[in-house]
């Protein structure tokens, strides 16, 4: 609308030629919204409330009587409140861009009392109370002015005597030579490292052609043995093949030795065996046909001496029973022949010898003396007092 007037966010808008007023001001001051502006009766202005730089740069003198040359930033503002925006309105409103040089030579008054009053080491080492210094001295001009100081910052600090380099040489050389040991020990080391890594790469190096080797040596053995694989396979083979004879040659022999044994030594030895127990059975039987012959010969005759012994006294006693004994007696000889007969003829075998024979032949000349004495205990009692003859035994 041509009567409305919208002030922008960062400005102030002052109206003059109103009767009423809120402030104790000459004129009316809208911010932050829109107001009606007659015309011809009323006047409209604005005011920046935007942030504003002001560059200083002071020759200063210290307490030492150096003298430096101070550069500094200051950035300041129209204050938000009424007040501050009348004061600054009624100073720099017609005059609103030369507002940074005006504050700027505030400011540079103020640096060069408080710099006066500080040493050089001060100042450099304390460069933000120098700043909050400046700013508090400045605070009650500054809050005539409406304006507000948001920050003061030295930036650069420059010594035409060359005092600071001074003061600063003792600590650069010492800097310096700080630098160079450090430069030194930082070769110093990079030398040991790089012969340190020179040998890890020799040793490495080393490490690789042994290993190398060894792998090559290995190749050229395991290659020999392929080649050699065959030659000693055959080899093998043929010595597995020999043995494998050499094993069925000695079968071969335990079995002729086998064969031999069973065909040809055992049936000898048998036959030997039984042409010697023929033998021996054969002289054993023509000594037991001896001794039998011999034994009963001898029988025959105690016998015969015997039965004529009792034959004799029989008939002068007139023993009867003694004439039946005597007939037993005459025929022993016949019977020991009949059994001396029977046995030579007999397929006998006598385990001892001559001995055995002698027993056999007792055996039966026994058995008939054993028939005679039988018959002599038969007939004692029938001729009380008669003596009756007595008939040896004979072993």
């Amino acid at each position: 609308m041509l009567f409305w007037h919208v002030p922008a966010p960062n400005e102030a808008m002052l109206i003059s030629g109103s009767k009423r007023q809120a402030q104790e001001t000459q004129f009316r001051i809208v911010t932050g919204h829109g107001s009606f502006v007659l015309p011809v009766k009323q006047k409209a202005r604005m005011l920046s409330l935007a942030l504003r730089e002001a560059e200083i740069a002071e020759d200063c003198v210290t307490q030492q009587g150096i003298r430096l040359t101070v550069r500094a930033v200051c950035v300041f503002k129209v204050g938000d409140d009424a007040v501050s925006i009348a004061n600054a309105a009624r100073r720099f409103l017609a005059e609103q861009n030369r507002m940074e040089e005006l504050v700027g030579r505030i400011f540079a008054g103020h640096l060069r009392s408080i710099v006066g009053g500080l040493t050089v080491e001060q100042i450099i080492r304390e460069r933000s109370r120098v700043a909050q210094e400046v700013v508090a001295g400045s605070h009650g001009e500054m809050e005539k002015l409406g304006l507000v100081v948001d920050a003061l910052q030295i930036q650069e600090i420059e010594d035409a005597t060359g005092y600071i380099d001074n003061l600063a040489a003792p600590h650069a050389a010492a800097v310096a030579s700080q630098a160079r040991i450090a430069r030194a020990r930082a070769d110093q080391e990079a030398t040991e490292r790089e012969q340190q890594a020179a040998a890890l790469k020799a040793e490495y190096e080393r490490d690789t052609a042994i290993k190398r080797a060894g792998f090559l040596a290995q190749t050229e053995e395991s290659n020999a043995r392929a080649a050699q694989a065959g030659p000693l396979a055959q080899a093998r083979a043929s010595q597995e093949v020999v043995e494998e004879r050499t094993a069925l040659a000695q079968r071969e022999a335990g079995l002729a030795a086998q064969r031999l044994e069973a065909e040809v030594r055992r049936p000898a030895d048998a036959e030997a065996y039984r042409q010697r127990t023929l033998a021996e059975a054969g002289r054993d039987r023509a000594r037991f046909e001896a001794d039998g012959g011999a034994y009963t010969e001898r029988t025959l005759a105690q016998a015969q001496a015997d039965a004529n012994s009792a034959r004799a006294a029989s008939l002068r006693n007139g023993n009867q029973e003694l004439i039946a004994a005597n007939r037993v007696v005459e025929n022993l000889p016949a019977l020991a022949e009949a059994a001396a007969r029977g046995i030579s003829g007999a397929s006998v075998t006598v385990l001892n010898g001559t001995e055995g024979v002698n027993q056999v032949a007792a055996g039966i000349v026994g058995q008939g003396l054993a028939i005679l004495r039988s018959l002599q205990r038969a007939a004692a009692p029938a001729v009380p007092g008669r003596p009756t003859a007595h008939i040896p035994e004979k072993p």
